[in-house]
């Protein structure tokens, strides 16, 4: 039976008290107590109980013992010494009586009832109408008798299981129906039941039963906390198209690792001895490890067998199937042989400043000191050997009349870093990157007799001893200014340090100074790609260097390997062409610019010798015009070529 938990929270004297309106019968389903007005007799469902006390009137209004009527509706009755309070507990919650008073409290919140009750030779006498109200009964009359009729409805109890849900698990429920009558459940509705809850957080499952004489009960629910499920290890798998090759045929992988959160870091993903082909016999074994977003990481193995045969030789397979700008195997001997292209280049007139001399740094001070107009391309690239942090900056000084507007546009930073190749190519990548996006140029204005910090980026990060630092600016200014390039250590304000410091003495073999037409476009004639043939890159032959001076000390300069300028190559190629870089002078790391497509050379190395190459482009089965934008980068060492060859024929 449960209380009338849905009615407003009103006085029951302002509520009619004669109960619902209709006849209590003893239908199917439902519960009859008749009670008769001076008797102590009790009449429910043809059974006679003798109450406590009679039913007695006082003030007009009908009184019951509390403890009787209370035990005939199943309830259990108990006494709180405490608050002096009798207790009717039903199956869904408590109703409290307390003497000389009309409050009543159910579940908890307090009514007010008929009249006040009290004690009749110690029993708890309470008004007829008001046990009807709370208990959800139907009143009537007859005679001397008062008839109270209920309907025993059903419980939709439940239990959820387990107490402890986990997102993504099965949730089990334990059903608790229960029918006072005795009666089978008939139906049931739900709410916010799930088999499976995904995603953490609350959740309040309701339920609602309607027993086989259509009485429904009040809702009962369950609130329930799914927690998240502790992160498991990805699985790390991968598959091979066959398990058996012959030496120099392709192996296709297929990555197959799952993860419970679906938080594979692919950049953490690490091979071992993975190969796109193998070319010596034997059993190959080729390991993957992955790693969740969580660091949680798993490895799986897997063995291939490689026969004697051949299908290609390691440099056949790498100018066929090696992705573009991955490293491949060449022969340097036989590059060497490929004859040279000769070729024309026109020059624009755009200025370069090279800031590499000295390339040592072994002193605070001025590393460059020059003045421009116009468009000048800025190079930096430097190592520290003070034996203390020091930081770079570029400082504009306005000896004009007039504010100037300096503007920057292109960049491209790398370091500071140990290898001088990875400072080079990095700041290489990042300012054809950056080019090859048009980045919008942004202003800053100095004013007349002003000394201003410009290109914050180069000074971001302190350079440690022994760390080498290289940068590209493409930079501009309406006005003529002075740009000087301050070494301080870490700490210092170059500002105030300016004016005392003295300019660095040139080492004598690097280059410091100003160099104009360092922009070249190269035009390749004819098709090319039908036999073997080469371009020398920064060769000082095919490729001439640039002549230029330091204004600091008003010497001649020689921009040894050309670095900082800008090249465009356009090419046209036979069909099935393969385009790869050759390093002739040592390691070699860069990029370039292959039909506005970044291309590393290579994508996660360096070219270390002349008998490795860098794929840089492929054309397919029709002659193709190709453009190539690029710059020797920094640190490494020259010279390069650029080999275009037939591809090899391809093989079953």
């Amino acid at each position: 039976m449960k209380l009338l938990k849905s009615l407003t929270l009103l006085s029951l004297a302002a509520a009619p008290l004669y109960g619902i309106a209709g006849t209590a019968s003893a239908d199917a389903g439902n519960q009859l107590v008749t009670l008769t007005k001076g008797s102590n007799l009790m009449v429910k469902d043809g059974m006679t109980i003798t109450s406590v006390q009679p039913m007695t009137i006082k003030n007009n209004v009908s009184y019951v013992a509390f403890s009787t009527l209370a035990q005939l509706y199943g309830y259990k009755t108990s006494y709180d010494t405490k608050k002096k309070e009798s207790i009717a507990k039903t199956p869904s919650g408590e109703i409290r009586f307390r003497m000389n008073t009309k409050d009543i409290w159910v579940d908890g919140v307090k009514w007010t009832g008929e009249a006040a009750s009290f004690s009749q030779k110690g029993s708890l006498m309470i008004p007829v109408r008001t046990w009807a109200k709370v208990s959800m009964s139907s009143i009537s009359f007859s005679g001397k008798s008062i008839m109270l009729s209920w309907a025993d409805q059903p419980e939709a109890n439940f239990q959820v299981q387990p107490s402890i849900i986990t997102a993504g698990d099965p949730v089990q429920y334990i059903d608790l129906y229960n029918s006072p009558a005795g009666l089978p459940l008939l139906n049931e509705e739900w709410t916010g039941k799930q088999d499976v809850f995904t995603e953490p957080g609350s959740y309040t499952i309701s339920r609602r039963v309607q027993d086989s004489s259509g009485i429904w009960s009040e809702p009962f629910s369950v609130t329930v906390q799914v927690v998240a499920a502790p992160n498991q290890p990805p699985v790390a798998d991968f598959t091979t198209d066959k398990t058996i090759y012959r030496q120099g045929e392709q192996i296709v992988y297929t990555e197959l690792s799952t993860d419970d959160n679906n938080a594979i870091v692919a950049a953490k993903t690490k091979w071992n001895g993975r190969q796109q082909a193998f070319f010596e016999s034997g059993d190959k074994t080729i390991t993957m490890t992955v790693t969740d977003d969580q660091g949680l990481t798993s490895t799986v193995s897997k063995t291939i067998t490689i026969t004697d045969e051949e299908l290609y030789s390691a440099e056949e397979f790498g100018l066929l199937f090696a992705p573009v700008g991955e490293k491949i195997r060449v022969d340097g001997a036989h590059v060497k042989d490929v004859p040279k292209l000769s070729y024309e280049f026109s020059s624009e007139p755009f200025k370069m400043f090279r800031s590499n001399s000295p390339e040592l740094w072994t002193s605070e001070g001025i590393a460059f000191d020059d003045q421009f107009e116009g468009k000048v391309r800025l190079l930096f690239h430097n190592k520290n050997t003070l034996g203390y942090n020091v930081k770079m900056y570029l400082a504009v000084t306005n000896e004009g009349y007039q504010t100037a507007r300096f503007g920057v546009k292109a960049t491209g930073t790398g370091g500071p870093d140990a290898s001088e190749i990875r400072t080079g190519k990095l700041s290489t990548t990042r300012y054809l990157t950056a080019l090859n996006n048009d980045v919008p140029e942004t202003f800053t204005d100095i004013k007349p007799g002003a000394t201003q910090l410009v290109l914050p980026e180069i000074s971001t990060t302190p350079i440690k001893p022994g760390l080498v630092y290289s940068a590209y600016a493409d930079v501009s200014s309406n006005q003529n200014l002075r740009i000087r390039v301050v070494v301080v250590a870490e700490g210092k304000d170059p500002l105030k340090e300016i004016e005392s410091l003295s300019l660095m003495p040139s080492d004598g073999t690097h280059a410091r100074g100003s160099f104009n037409n360092t922009n070249r476009d190269i035009l390749i004639d004819g098709v090319r790609g039908e036999k073997a043939e080469q371009v020398v890159l920064g060769d000082n032959v095919q490729d001439p260097y640039l002549d230029g001076y330091d204004s600091s000390d008003g010497s001649l300069q020689l921009n040894r390997g050309n670095f900082g300028v800008l090249y465009k190559m356009r090419v046209t190629l036979a069909p099935r062409t393969v385009v790869y870089l050759n390093p002739r002078g040592g390691l070699y790391g860069g990029a370039f610019l292959v039909n506005g497509q970044l291309v590393s050379v290579t994508n996660n190395d360096q070219l270390k010798d002349q008998n490795e190459g860098g794929v840089l482009h492929r054309s397919g089965d029709t002659q193709e015009t190709v453009e190539f934008v690029y710059m020797i980068a920094s640190g490494s060492f020259l010279p390069i070529t650029m080999v275009f060859q037939p591809m090899p024929a391809l093989k079953g």
